[in-house]
């Protein structure tokens, strides 16, 4: 193998690497959640930024991959493992450092661990799935990951407000969503009829009036959208 078909081969596996980079950074940031670290922001900010980061290249691995004709097993594992951190435990540390800074007495902060494990069986199941490239069975890894970016931005601001216990019910409730038979339609626009992708036109339409709106928060109020859109209408 020359070095130009090396290069070609494994560069949707170095984008893929950064994806996985964000995700272990935004980690270590969920440490110093409220602890001002990077650009001004907090720790927490910091590690919303780092997943929205490894949202973008895991768009651009599986692209780069179809323009370079370079698609492998490889890849796909990586994909999935790099998506195990980046959209699971990363989200996860976000909430247990915020449940722990403002429940600290009650060992409820646990509870946040759901968020990788249920996101590692999701990924899972999509491995081993033959049916899942046009519609999801479950909701999408990267899906929740936004739901807690935005629930916890909420959180931060007006914790005193939200009773401990609508948290763990969120937890379990996203977590169940994401291993159960539930079809949700995929995100990918396939042509740019309306009629075809309405529902993806609908959904993009929510998130700019939630995030207009809203600003960060309104990302999860944008999933929830998605997620009831989903239930109510038929997926092909």
């Amino acid at each position: 193998m020359n070095i130009l078909q090396s290069t070609r081969n494994n560069t949707p596996n170095a984008v893929t690497c950064c994806n996985l980079l964000s995700g272990a950074l935004a980690c270590v940031a969920a440490f110093h959640a409220f602890e001002p670290w990077w650009w001004g922001l907090q720790g927490y900010q910091v590690a919303f930024v780092l997943i929205a980061l490894a949202a973008v290249f895991d768009f651009f691995d599986g692209f780069t991959a179809r323009l370079l004709h370079a698609v492998s097993p490889l890849g796909k594992e990586l994909d999935s493992l790099s998506d195990a951190v980046s959209f699971g435990l990363a989200p996860g540390m976000v909430l247990y450092n915020m449940l722990v800074q403002y429940e600290p007495e009650s060992g409820v902060a646990y509870i946040a661990m759901l968020i990788p494990v249920f996101g590692a069986l999701r990924l899972a199941k999509f491995n081993v799935s033959t049916d899942q490239s046009t519609t999801f069975t479950g909701l999408p890894i990267p899906a929740n990951a936004i739901f807690w970016i935005g629930f916890t931005n909420f959180y931060a601001e007006h914790h005193a407000d939200v009773p401990v216990l609508v948290v763990a019910v969120l937890v379990v409730a996203l977590s169940l969503l994401m291993v159960c038979n539930l079809r949700m339609f995929s995100l990918k626009l396939h042509s740019l009829s309306v009629r075809e992708n309405y529902k993806q036109y609908l959904l993009v339409l929510a998130f700019v009036i939630c995030v207009g709106f809203c600003g960060v928060t309104g990302l999860a109020w944008a999933m929830l959208f998605y997620i009831v859109l989903s239930a109510v209408t038929k997926q092909d």
